[in-house]
């Protein structure tokens, strides 16, 4: 009986460890997820998009080994729409969040028209993806700015390290004014490197778990505080393309160092060769901080050197190194696309705007030509000699990249600006005279998208209006 009650005794140890083996082993196979998603990096703002200025070395070594994309675009020029486009995989007007705080910015009376109302939060119903990943077993980490709602946690996140609703770190030496929660040992400790040695405990402790981590660092958004050591290796160094803020050049190579540690960390615990990687920025850089030259304006402004950003994509054996594509994508793409990668179906009632990239990325399947939306019905103020609008970056108005042609439509007196960004990636020469055809195309393309995702647009006058004076 004793002999009988041992063998039932070792077969049941064998079934439980065979069915905790297998589990182990499943989820080890399941890829894991990074968006790495830097907060106001230009276009040009690391080597691998060509800037002799900016030190990335990691960065840059990083997207040699899988596919650029040289016309990533943002889903918004700024920062909030931009993240809530991305989180969502939703065009602007369907989460509504248009740009950061009150849509009526500039002086009233600079504002011919009444701008839409802002959500300044993304709404309670909309299905997010760290959510639909947390679902499927993933275990999800949000490091740094989150600036869609009070708590990411509450998003799907089970851990969140410094995200909050929050724009900008206030500081990035202590007190770090709108991170509370991440607290300084010395007056030295600089936000980023404390941000990044929490990523590092937090992958420590996964085990055999797919994780999620979405790593948004508040680098390299202002404010403009320089990391110390670093400072006197750029002070005599040569500008290059617009390029020489020397505060800045040591916010961007110390993001770079950071990431450098996080792809250390992961080929230590034997993570990086089942890891999927999104690099990316959410707008382009502050013009009057970086240049993106020959791209055209910044931040803020729906020309591309707002829109357009530096973006790459790793995954070991399974995307091609040193490969780059000139195919446009969208941050709208990644919801579908690490949806894609991780085999999990999108939910059935989940409205996605963007398209999954993987046959790209692993077949060299080039989709289907598509356009690329943007709907802008606001004003943001800063306008500079690129945006030639001293008053805003941003006016009302909606924009459509199809092909090479792409074409800008504002509100206030219906002008339209159509650019071929081949021949003139500056956007210097406005042919709507000459190609009224081509005019006629893009307007009845963009009136239909306007339509079906019923894009609210400002049509009342500003009683307080005053003509350029």
């Amino acid at each position: 009986m004793k002999t009988i009650f041992r063998l039932l005794l070792l077969v049941q140890i064998l079934s439980v460890y065979n069915v905790s083996f297998a589990s182990d082993k499943q989820n080890r196979e399941k890829v894991n997820l990074l968006i790495i998603n830097i907060d106001d990096m230009g276009w040009r703002d690391v080597g691998f998009m060509g800037s002799e200025y900016y030190e990335t070395p990691n960065i840059d070594k990083l997207a040699s080994e899988g596919m650029a994309f040289t016309n990533a675009y943002a889903g918004a020029s700024n920062c909030a729409p931009s993240r809530a486009c991305m989180m969502s995989g939703q065009w602007t007007p369907r989460h509504g969040i248009y740009t950061v705080d009150s849509s009526e910015r500039g002086k009233k009376q600079d504002r011919k028209l009444i701008p839409i109302k802002n959500n300044d939060y993304i709404s309670e119903d909309n299905l997010l993806l760290p959510q639909v990943l947390q679902n499927a077993g993933y275990v999800t980490c949000h490091a740094g700015k989150w600036h869609l709602s009070d708590d990411p946690k509450t998003f799907g996140f089970q851990y969140n390290i410094g995200g909050s609703h929050a724009g900008n770190p206030g500081s990035y030496y202590p007190p770090y004014k709108n991170v509370p929660s991440i607290k300084a040992i010395s007056e030295d400790d600089y936000l980023t490197n404390q941000i990044m040695d929490n990523v590092l405990d937090f992958i420590d402790s996964v085990n055999n778990d797919p994780f999620f981590l979405y790593y948004a660092p508040y680098a390299v958004h202002s404010p403009l505080q320089p990391v110390k050591s670093l400072l006197p290796k750029y002070q005599n160094k040569k500008q290059w393309n617009g390029q020489d803020n020397m505060k800045y050049a040591t916010m961007v190579e110390n993001i770079d160092t950071q990431i450098g540690r996080l792809i250390k960390k992961l080929k230590e615990k034997g993570l990086l060769d089942n890891t999927f990687i999104v690099f990316t920025s959410d707008n382009g850089g502050v013009y009057n901080i970086t240049k993106q030259w020959p791209l055209r304006a910044g931040k803020g402004s729906y020309y591309e050197g707002g829109i357009r950003v530096p973006t790459f994509f790793y995954w070991k054996d399974k995307i091609s190194g040193n490969s780059r594509s000139d195919v446009p994508v969208s941050n709208l793409d990644f919801y579908p696309t690490l949806l894609d990668a991780a085999n999990i179906d999108k939910p059935g009632d989940k409205i996605l705007d963007g398209i999954s990239l993987l046959p790209l990325l692993t077949e060299s399947q080039r989709p289907a030509d598509r356009a690329l939306y943007w709907h802008f019905p606001i004003y943001l103020d800063g306008g500079n000699e690129e945006t030639q609008d001293p008053l805003f970056r941003t006016r009302p108005g909606s924009a459509i990249r199809y092909g090479d042609w792409k074409l800008i439509q504002y509100f206030e007196n219906n002008d339209i600006e159509l650019y071929n960004l081949k021949t003139d990636i500056e956007e210097r020469h406005n042919l709507n005279f000459s190609h009224p055809e081509i005019v006629e195309e893009l307007l009845r393309s963009l009136n239909e998208w306007r339509k079906v995702i019923k894009a609210p647009s400002p049509i009342e006058i500003n009683p307080e209006y005053i003509e350029s004076r």
